[in-house]
């Protein structure tokens, strides 16, 4: 059900509609989160994304703090008819070729998904491509990959995306998650160790995409993510960084996977 983190950035309409650049040689950077660029990053908030998600999107749930990006879940006063706020965030520039990567740690939570993410879509007059890391939190021991090239899921249909073992649970401690885009390839990378590659033209994203964060609950997916177990209080996603990296260039900042490919 991966392409749900798609219908997570799909309300983003005309509130976020920056000119995306064509596919091509996109600027590097790395964020350690010590603030947040807000000439880099926009946040979602005020709206909701259908029956299937039992938040809102909020600005309240995205803030760093010691370091770190945390995007959160918490009881709400009912914003938007739901009793959840939940975070998102976005870039403002959509990046080609090159390695995405992020160091992350989630909650735990039957019923809610952490994401890590790029997406582009109709929003932006672009078909919808995207590259999944997607943590459902009723088992912090598995993360899901996946793509989308022109709405359709590289795994053949939406919900068949690829479950892979953590070398321990993202609530226990931090994860780098990296995926390499190349024109007709996906590498994707858990803790620098390689554990998925797409090759087929149907799999691999054709358009340039934004990075985003979120966690979101549901009550509705109970198939996919568990049925959803009310946390007791706020919760929130840590994100230690987070870098793109332009096809050709190698090494940017030494916790990169370039730097165990070279």
């Amino acid at each position: 059900m991966s392409s749900v983190s798609r219908l997570a950035a799909s309300a983003i309409a005309a509130l976020c509609c920056l000119a995306t650049p064509a596919l091509a040689q996109s600027a590097s950077f790395f964020d350690d989160f010590d603030t947040l660029n807000g000439q880099r990053w926009y946040v979602s908030d005020g709206w909701a994304n259908g029956a299937h998600q039992n938040c809102t999107w909020s600005a309240g749930q995205v803030k760093t703090q010691d370091g770190r990006l945390k995007v959160g879940f918490a009881p709400s006063s009912g914003a938007g008819g739901r009793k959840y706020a939940c975070g998102e965030i976005q870039t403002k520039t959509a990046f080609g070729y090159g390695t995405f990567e992020a160091r992350l740690k989630t909650p735990a939570g039957s019923g809610l998904n952490a994401a890590f993410f790029t997406y582009i879509g109709p929003q932006q007059g672009k078909p919808h491509d995207e590259l999944d890391f997607e943590i459902l939190l009723k088992d912090t021991n598995h993360v899901e990959t996946t793509s989308f090239v022109n709405g359709v899921s590289g795994d053949g249909q939406v919900g068949s995306g690829m479950s892979h073992q953590l070398p321990y649970a993202s609530d226990s401690d931090f994860v780098n998650f990296a995926v390499t885009w190349t024109p007709g390839r996906l590498d994707y990378y858990i803790n620098n160790q390689l554990v998925r590659t797409m090759t087929e033209s149907y799999q691999v994203p054709n358009n340039a995409m934004r990075i985003f964060f979120s966690l979101w609950g549901t009550d509705t997916l109970s198939d996919w993510m568990g049925s959803f177990a009310p946390p007791s209080g706020p919760i929130a996603m840590d994100v230690d960084w987070v870098a793109f990296t332009a096809q050709g260039e190698s090494c940017a900042f030494p916790q990169s996977v370039l730097c165990t490919l070279q």
